[in-house]
């Protein structure tokens, strides 16, 4: 079955960087897009960014662009998210997402908090 494990969240001071990854299974991990979704207290989850199945095309969301890269290794696969110039804003659960054969997988989340 699918299974999508994010790793890499913990405590971070603002400014700082972190890099999380999401190691998946399951599926045929190069043929698809993966996605990045986070979700704040109180607020709904939001997307983060995509990347294509091969890696070649990204998207993000206008308050991440610039300071956050999304990246894939199809031999590996996992999916990441490198972080920089964080924010206390940026405090929130991210989870790793695919949607294949119709369905909707995430993983468990990790938690990411910015804070001095």
């Amino acid at each position: 079955q699918v299974q999508l494990v994010e790793s890499g969240g913990g405590l971070v001071q603002p400014g700082g960087s972190r890099r999380l990854s999401c190691a998946a299974s399951g599926f045929t991990f190069s043929g698809y897009p993966m996605n990045w979704y986070r979700q704040a207290p109180g607020k709904e989850r939001v997307l983060v960014a995509n990347i294509s199945s091969a890696g070649g095309s990204t998207n993000y969301a206008d308050s991440m662009k610039g300071r956050f890269t999304i990246s894939r290794d199809n031999a590996k696969n996992t999916v990441y998210l490198q972080m920089n110039s964080l924010k206390p804003e940026d405090t929130a659960v991210y989870y790793c997402n695919v949607k294949t054969q119709g369905l909707n997988y995430w993983g468990q989340g990790t938690q990411v908090t910015v804070s001095s």
